[in-house]
């Protein structure tokens, strides 16, 4: 990530600028391509979006602009993006699966967001609340596994909403543990 990195600041893109177009493109890519089950289209598009997360903290390493604006930015907009990654199942599921997966997808985009703020509240309060057995990176990866197993099976999406369920209901624990 470094070239790229290097190569964007040179031409003047903060990491800021790289946080906020990542962000819009994967709402858009996640609320107008998943709930029209175009999920291998969407699966590429969002992990090469969600790319400019890794993207805008190596940006703000290098040039030395780290900082609590930078991280609150960045953590806020990650769970816009997330916030809408689940969302576009929920509609999805709302439109083409039953009640069953969309419950599912419902406990994913709640639990998800209740993942986040278990560790903003514990950090407010002087605690940490970190790890847990379904951070960020491994929802995403397990959802998108699910689209792409969905494309030659469907019950895959409904797999892989049951087992993330199940994993984001133990992280909110975990997190209340740590």
């Amino acid at each position: 990530m470094e070239p790229i990195a290097r190569g964007l600041l040179r031409i003047g893109v903060t990491p800021d600028m790289v946080t906020l177009i990542g962000t819009a493109l994967t709402v858009l890519t996640a609320l107008i391509l998943i709930p029209q089950e175009k999920f291998i289209p969407a699966v590429i598009l969002l992990f090469l979006f969600t790319s400019a997360d890794v993207l805008d903290g190596t940006m703000a390493r290098l040039n030395g602009t780290q900082g609590p604006w930078g991280a609150w930015f960045d953590a806020t907009l990650d769970r816009l993006a997330d916030g809408a990654i689940f969302g576009g199942v929920l509609i999805w599921a709302a439109w083409y699966s039953d009640t069953f997966t969309t419950i599912l997808a419902w406990i994913c985009l709640a639990g998800g967001a209740v993942v986040s703020y278990a560790k903003a509240r514990a950090e407010a309060v002087g605690a940490t609340a970190n790890g847990g057995i379904a951070e960020r990176a491994e929802r995403m990866i397990l959802l998108g596994l699910g689209a792409v197993v969905y494309q030659f099976a469907d019950w895959g999406m409904t797999v892989a909403l049951v087992i993330l369920s199940v994993l984001t209901i133990i992280t909110v624990f975990q997190r209340g543990l740590d």
